[in-house]
């Protein structure tokens, strides 16, 4: 599932999935990868696949920007817990290290973590997070994230679909539910009283 460098040098928008199962890459070697090679984006699955992303194009840089300037606005007035942008990352309990596009995380939680973790992919699943759908992005590949995440503590998760004007809701529990081209979307009881504002996003 990879996109080739259009030329030499200049490297468009691609994924690339890489089996690293038998080498079993420690905490360690995976940070060391992520550090030699910032102009990457870098998630692990449970199994121990390593998924390589390029920077993202600008349209939808513009659109991650909007839903973490909105949810960190609202964080910092609510003072209930910490947003986080798409650079964060999460090393959820099933050992899948994972950087959602928006996430959110109740205070004494993030707290009560050392800050060894929390300078780290950081040892927990976010109670809220988003995906914005790029172009380059897999539908199939986005929901099963999602599902994962539901699958390891998140609560509520939203799934951004620019491309098809969609909005798909996971709620730990619940069926997903799909919005079409919708204005706001409400944090509901995990993002109490956030309203996001989705002009601009979809």
């Amino acid at each position: 599932m990879a996109r080739a460098k259009s030329s030499i040098g200049a490297v468009d928008d691609y994924q690339l999935a890489v089996d690293f199962r038998s080498l079993k890459l420690t905490d360690e070697q995976f940070d060391g990868l992520c550090r030699d090679n910032p102009e990457l984006r870098m998630e692990l699955t449970s199994e121990g696949g390593l998924v390589v992303m390029s920077p993202t194009g600008a349209k939808t840089s513009w659109r991650n920007s909007k839903l973490t300037q909105r949810l960190a606005n609202w964080a910092d007035a609510n003072g209930r817990g910490v947003a986080f942008d798409s650079n964060a990352g999460f090393t959820l309990p099933n050992g899948a290290k994972r950087s959602p596009d928006g996430a959110w995380v109740r205070l004494e939680v993030w707290q009560a973590l050392t800050n060894e973790e929390q300078e780290r992919f950081a040892p927990l699943c976010p109670e809220f997070v988003a995906e914005i759908r790029s172009p380059r992005d897999s539908l199939s590949n986005l929901r099963e994230k999602m599902l994962e995440y539901l699958d390891n503590g998140a609560q509520l998760g939203w799934l951004l679909d620019p491309i098809e004007k969609l909005v798909y809701v996971y709620r730990r529990g619940r069926a997903m539910e799909c919005l079409e081209n919708p204005r706001t979307l409400s944090g509901e009881d995990v993002l109490e009283g956030f309203v996001l504002d989705l002009q601009d996003i979809l």
